[in-house]
């Protein structure tokens, strides 16, 4: 399996702090060393950066960090493959074109006998569960709606399209247009909403820390979400499991959840994983 980073602001923000404990779980303190990729949106636009070598290690993760890119929207995979041979092909993030809108796609489990029509608008490149995935929701968007939809509308179809495709197993996922970020919990996934007063974060994966409350306006607000807690002295909160929700301006604007909410321990949810065949 995989693991997910997304961040989503009300103004933009480099993801270097988060993106710097995350990446070595890319081959160093976790074994996902199948390849990473990142992908920000500045504007209209979308700068990827991907390698199909382990994050931990990889001179394009390097870049991160050297570049500091400030993005309103970002999403990042770290790979452990599954479906599809370790290569550039099979990189997430995915992304494509929906009504004249960048969309950007990244995915975390294991879709089991999911083999979809070609589709007449969208179809895979590489040979993983995870692409097609991403193409069979962009072509069920797109034969639905010619032009784009209210963002209410838009989200509800998304949860409906989401719900038929966890049947097939595990789909933790994230998506965004970069308007907005759209995080689905299969199993695993946690965020937390940073704002003032800002305070003091230490990540989990490396001894670093930084004051956000020196690097940060009054004004800021930032949602980051992850498969794992990334530091170790703040309170994140977890998705319950199938919950789908929109973050948009670095807070939650929309959800879909299941009630009662119900949630896994990160025991049991690296019990799933490893019962799907896939690793965590």
């Amino acid at each position: 399996m995989c693991q997910l980073l997304g961040m989503d602001c009300n103004t933009p923000t480099d993801i270097v702090f988060s993106f710097e404990g995350f990446r070595l779980r890319g081959g160093l303190t976790d074994n996902h060393a199948d390849g990473f990729g990142i992908a920000f949106f500045e504007g209209h636009g979308v700068r990827l950066l991907q390698d199909d070598k382990p994050c931990a290690s990889s001179p394009v993760a390097d870049l991160v960090q050297q570049y500091k890119i400030k993005s309103e929207n970002v999403i990042a995979h770290i790979r452990k493959a599954t479906q599809g041979q370790v290569h550039l092909v099979n990189t997430h993030p995915f992304v494509r074109e929906l009504w004249g809108e960048y969309w950007v796609f990244a995915h975390n489990g294991n879709l089991r006998r999911f083999k979809p029509a070609g589709g007449e608008y969208f179809n895979p490149v590489g040979t993983t569960d995870s692409e097609q995935a991403f193409c069979y929701l962009l072509e069920q968007l797109r034969q639905r709606f010619r032009h784009k939809p209210a963002r209410e509308v838009l989200f509800h179809t998304v949860a409906e399209i989401t719900a038929e495709l966890r049947q097939y197993g595990l789909f933790n996922y994230m998506l965004s247009n970069g308007d907005w970020l759209i995080a689905h919990a299969s199993t695993l996934l946690f965020y937390i909403i940073r704002q003032a007063p800002f305070g003091k974060a230490v990540l989990t994966d490396e001894d670093v820390a930084i004051d956000f409350s020196a690097v940060t306006t009054p004004h800021d607000r930032v949602a980051v979400i992850a498969t794992l807690p990334l530091t170790c002295n703040e309170q994140w909160q977890q998705l319950a499991i199938n919950e789908l929700v929109m973050f948009s301006q670095g807070e939650i604007v929309l959800r879909d959840c299941i009630q009662p909410p119900q949630y896994m321990s990160v025991q049991e949810g690296l019990a799933v994983a490893r019962k799907a065949g896939v690793s965590m």
